[in-house]
């Protein structure tokens, strides 16, 4: 049922709060360190508990999949929110690390995608081309 999944994600995210606000009281920072990673965290390792267990029926396996789903653009956008607003505040260098590691990200993508991939050793011609292939039944 989807509503269990909304309980558990609740109690997920207030367990996560709770020790991202304890985290920075204990290294002296007036600010929730990690609370969003540390809930999502909990949200996953208890979902995986109670499968193993076999605590769940299937119609609340659904329910807690599709707010396990939810929960990572849902409330990491709300925890990237606060983020650019404190760094915004904290001066041109915390804007202009953010821009750069955004264009590095950018800059990863094509070079990440690469890896894996097996190269042919024959080319398009060499096979007959795209416009020769038959449908055999």
């Amino acid at each position: 049922m989807v509503i269990y999944g909304v309980a558990l994600l609740a109690i997920c995210m207030l367990l996560g709060v709770v020790a991202g606000e304890l985290l920075g009281v204990a290294i002296g920072i007036e600010a929730n360190v990690g609370g969003v990673g540390i809930a999502m965290v909990i949200l996953v390792l208890l979902i995986d508990y109670l499968k193993k267990n076999n605590k769940l029926n299937v119609k609340s396996q659904e329910g807690m999949g599709f707010w396990g789903a939810m929960y990572i653009p849902i409330v990491i956008a709300m925890a990237a929110n606060q983020n650019v607003v404190a760094a915004l505040d904290g001066g041109p260098l915390a804007a202009v690390a953010g821009i750069a590691a955004v264009i590095v990200s950018w800059a990863m993508v094509p070079l990440l995608s690469r890896i894996g991939k097996e190269k042919s050793t024959f080319s398009n011609e060499e096979l007959g081309g795209a416009d020769n292939v038959r449908n055999i039944k």
